[in-house]
Parts: C-alpha cells; sequence; structure tokens
C-alpha cells in the first residue's frame, strides 16, 4: 500500500505534494531540520492523502497533482475530500 499526500504550512503559507509507503515516518522527516524544501519549516500537517496499490500509481498521481501548478487546484481536492 502506498500513498500520495498533500501537506501544508502555516508559516510558509505552501503546500507539499509528495508520495511514500509510510506516511507517518514521512511527515516526521518532514519536519525535522533538513536540506530541502520542507526542512525550511517544522509546522507540515497532511491536509489531503489517497491510498493506492503500488508505488507507480502513487508516483503517477503525485505527478499528475504538481502537473496543475495551481494552489486553488489543490485547494479544491482538499475541500472536495471532507
Amino acid at each position: 500500500m502506498f500513498f500520495t499526500y498533500i501537506l501544508y504550512s502555516m508559516s510558509l503559507d505552501k503546500y507539499y505534494v509528495g508520495s511514500t509507503s509510510n506516511l507517518d515516518e514521512r511527515v516526521k522527516k518532514h519536519n525535522t531540520n533538513h536540506k530541502g524544501f520542507t526542512g525550511r519549516a517544522p509546522d507540515w500537517v497532511i491536509k489531503w492523502s489517497e491510498t493506492l496499490p503500488t508505488k507507480e500509481d502513487a508516483g503517477m498521481r503525485e505527478r499528475q497533482i504538481k502537473s496543475w501548478k495551481s494552489k486553488k487546484m489543490i485547494q479544491q481536492l482538499i475541500a472536495s475530500s471532507k
């Protein structure tokens, strides 16, 4: 089982899209002080996630969402899942 997910940082007012096989551990990693985009803030929270059967499917869904390049579309996806 794999996940595609969207995180949000209130301090940066930014979204991050990713995929993983272990969502809890991945979020912990994002919230550590490390090099990379999410390392700039310690307040990332899961706003949306989707379970997919394979790593390839999760990666394809991640790329699809990233291709939107639209904060508004990401917000609509999050809102539609509630």
